[in-house]
């Protein structure tokens, strides 16, 4: 069974670690890059915050699993 991640501003992703959620916290668009690339293989949900889905959106990064982006 996959298991589900969480990347954006610590503030908007710190709670989903009660839920069970791999918590990645990125303040900027480095770390968020950053942060998708050391996402480990059993994620096949990776939630993002609107400003984490535009920080990746500037690059070619493989959509491995189901993306999901957080409402502004």
């Amino acid at each position: 069974m996959g298991s589900i991640a969480v990347i954006g501003a610590e503030s908007a992703v710190r709670g989903f670690g009660l839920a069970g959620a791999l918590v990645l916290p990125a303040a900027s668009p480095a770390e968020v890059r950053a942060a998708w690339a050391s996402l480990p293989d059993e994620v096949e949900v990776a939630v993002l915050t609107p400003d984490a889905a535009d920080a990746l959106a500037e690059g070619p990064f493989p959509l491995r699993r189901l993306l999901v982006v957080m409402p502004r």
